[in-house]
């Protein structure tokens, strides 16, 4: 499932492709994907504007366009963007095509139909409507206001990483690997991490998603060139774990499979 790295890089990618090209239209392949707007007023909305500039939230991308107000854009289990010229193809399971008066187009893909496209007037507004957290890269979360949002929560630690109103854009997977980095259980109860655990938890958040920003998330390459120490390298039940050699583990946790290393990730694990 695309997290806030992905998100990142799909924002970088239609940075690069996309903005500034005058729209043509807006050609929806399955309305099912479209939340709060209609196919016709996609297009109406969007013809004969411009994407001006991007913004990424957690999991969501806000292009905005230059009149004011924008695309919004969740990725869902399978959402990507393929931007293609004048003699490309439609890709597979193309959902919304922006297409551009220069011949070009911008695909939104989506397999399993889970993410959406929809439109906002005012992406602050929106972000406060979803009721999102501060976006976890966002400078203005140092470890304080971390410590702060997460020890709020009476829940274990990756339930509290997971939870979109108290951070945005850590999902399953990427919590699995800030945990496995700060030597912490999953199911350890927030309530008992003390301030040098919630401080390690922060510094491990940061270098684990600038990471794979950096190291190309969203790409099928990424695990490759992930560093040999990342647990992302090694996810599967029964695997040896990079670090210290012993078995992976896989259990559900507050109704989501990941993985740990039972002797690497020893504080805060339940007796």
């Amino acid at each position: 499932m695309p997290e806030l790295p992905d998100v990142e890089n799909y924002r970088r990618y239609l940075e690069e492709t996309s903005l500034n090209r005058e729209i043509a239209g807006a050609h929806v392949g399955d309305e099912r994907v479209l939340a709060d707007v209609s196919a016709d007023g996609l297009g109406r909305r969007l013809t004969g504007h411009r994407f001006t500039g991007t913004r990424r939230h957690g999991k969501h991308l806000l292009v905005s366009l230059e009149d004011g107000g924008g695309l919004v854009l969740h990725f869902g289990m399978t959402g990507r963007l393929h931007w293609f010229g004048p003699d490309g193809d439609d890709p597979k399971h193309d959902r919304v095509r922006f297409d551009f008066r220069d011949g070009s187009h911008l695909a939104y893909v989506d397999q399993r139909l889970f993410g959406h496209v929809g439109l906002t007037d005012d992406a602050d507004a929106f972000i406060e409507g979803e009721r999102l957290g501060p976006d976890a890269l966002d400078g203005a979360v140092d470890p304080g206001t971390f410590a702060a949002a997460v020890g709020s929560k009476r829940t274990s630690i990756k339930a509290a990483l997971t939870d979109q109103s108290v951070l945005a854009g850590i999902g399953n997977v990427y919590a699995d690997e800030i945990l496995f980095q700060a030597g912490v259980h999953p199911k350890a109860p927030v309530q008992g991490l003390d301030d040098a655990t919630m401080q390690g938890l922060h510094g491990a958040m940061r270098r684990v998603l600038q990471t794979a920003v950096d190291r190309g998330a969203g790409s099928e390459a990424l695990f490759d060139r992930l560093p040999d120490g990342f647990l992302l390298r090694a996810r599967g039940a029964g695997k040896a774990c990079p670090r210290c050699g012993g078995e992976i583990r896989k259990e559900k946790i507050s109704g989501r499979t990941g993985y740990y290393c039972p002797r690497c990730q020893s504080t805060g694990a339940p007796d």
